[in-house]
């Protein structure tokens, strides 16, 4: 294993199919892990720095940069948007791109890809979207915050991942997968959530143009198209027609992504031979004369080398590995920076004890956490799936407790459900007191447990 943490060709040749089959899987999410966790640190940060900004002397920089106004223009047809606006409806969507290309991942070849590792994350997912839920609709019952439902029901993936690398090898590493399986389920499901319920009117020629967009993404598909400039101008496309239709503009980025190529153009077992053969005649030439970097038929050498290598590697991942960084470490610290902005008075902490706040806070910390023991419950006792390999259920019930940080998809949906409206506020604060506590909760449980393997379903 060379020291970044890639193996060598003469290791890979020297591993079962099984083995590099398992390696294909494992080592994409140690990767995503371990970015994830460290951007949860940087969101951290800027929600910290949101927060102080906001309550500070300069507040009301704060505020006038939110509504600063940027327009795009196109011939006659012009888009006026101020700062916040632009990070939620546009940046976002490159997120969502993200979210699809992981989803997509996941289902081919990586935890969701066979039926019964699936089945654990899937079910608990669905128990941590629905408990939330009618913890939340349980508070507020035909009152006039019921719009927010949806709040609590997603988990903030790179805070959960956070939380967990804070607790380091204690915790056995299928009980990562799990978290990122389960809050892949979640997105789906709060995708869902946004498209059908949190979606105000329809105007039918953004839809029109969405059915254009979508056929021309699938004959991209079809055909094999590998180029992002492809994806990024048909991806474009999309959005506007999503923002036309009154449906959410992110979504485009999910359905963008789902079109993207998972094939190869290439044979990965010919690979080395490619590879072998130009560092053969490239050592042939500096044999024969002096070593020129400019030399043409070094640089055709290499060009066929690094095109070889471009169609053995899946436009899906090619993408995912440039998309993730900037995701990581630009859009979610700019969303988290401009939306967890609170003013924090005598006049939001005294409706903690209120509905909305109540329904998001027990949502987030009971809701998710039974919701998600109760169904991974049923499901191993009934044979449906299996726990995590070296895992207890004490561990579940504590990574359970991390599925409560609701940060990110928390606020965006709060956004959407009470945009310029006393519940706002409300809102964002309870996601940061409810967050705050789930992770606590799950920490305290996950520290104090041994790594002990969990008995199968009786």
């Amino acid at each position: 294993m060379n020291p970044n943490g890639l193996a060598r060709d003469d290791e890979l040749l020297g591993q079962s199919d099984a083995e590099r089959a398992g390696d294909r899987v494992v080592r994409p999410f140690q990767l995503f892990a371990r970015r994830q966790a460290s951007g949860g640190l940087v969101l951290l940060g800027c929600a910290i720095l949101a927060l102080a900004w906001a309550n500070s002397p300069w507040a009301a920089a704060y505020w006038q940069m939110l509504g600063v106004p940027f327009a795009v223009s196109l011939g006659e047809q012009v888009l006026r948007l101020d700062l916040r606006h632009w990070i939620n409806d546009g940046l976002m969507a490159i997120f969502f791109f993200g979210v699809g290309l992981e989803i997509k991942r996941e289902f081919l070849v990586g935890e969701l890809a066979e039926r019964r590792k699936a089945m654990l994350p899937i079910v608990a997912a669905v128990g941590g979207m629905v408990v939330p839920a009618l913890v939340y609709a349980g508070f507020n019952f035909n009152g006039a915050g019921a719009k927010g439902w949806g709040i609590p029901m997603a988990t903030d993936i790179a805070f959960a991942l956070g939380a967990l690398a804070v607790l380091g090898s204690r915790i056995p590493e299928a009980l990562k997968v799990f978290l990122v399986a389960l809050a892949i389920v979640d997105d789906i499901g709060a995708l869902l959530v946004i498209a059908i319920f949190y979606t105000a009117s329809i105007e039918w020629r953004g839809v029109a143009l969405i059915a254009a967009f979508l056929l021309a993404l699938w004959v991209a598909n079809r055909i094999g198209a590998s180029r992002g400039s492809v994806y990024l101008i048909l991806g474009l496309g999309l959005w506007a027609g999503f923002y036309m239709s009154g449906l959410h503009a992110t979504l485009a980025g999910v359905l963008t992504a789902l079109f993207v190529p998972a094939r190869v153009k290439i044979v990965p077992g010919a690979l080395p031979q490619v590879i072998r053969r130009g560092a053969d005649s490239i050592e042939a030439q500096a044999l024969d004369t002096e070593p020129d970097a400019l030399d043409p038929d070094r640089v055709a050498i290499i060009g066929e080398i690094g095109g070889s290598l471009d169609a053995a590697t899946a436009p899906l991942q090619r993408f995912e590995h440039v998309v993730q960084p900037w995701i990581t470490y630009g859009i979610l610290p700019a969303f988290g920076l401009f939306n967890a902005g609170l003013a924090i008075d005598a006049t939001v902490l005294g409706t903690l004890s209120t509905a909305v706040p109540l329904g998001i806070m027990v949502g987030l910390v009971l809701g998710k956490s039974v919701g998600i023991g109760l169904a991974s419950w049923l499901a191993v006792k009934t044979g449906l799936a299996v726990l995590p390999e070296g895992a207890t259920w004490r561990h579940l019930i504590g990574t359970a407790f991390l599925a409560g940080i609701g940060f990110t998809m928390a606020l965006f949906i709060s956004g959407l459900a009470f945009a310029g409206t006393d519940f706002e506020r409300e809102a964002q604060l309870a996601i940061l007191i409810g967050s705050l506590l789930a992770a606590a909760v799950g920490i305290a449980i996950l520290l104090t447990t041994k790594a002990t393997p969990a008995p199968g379903p009786n």
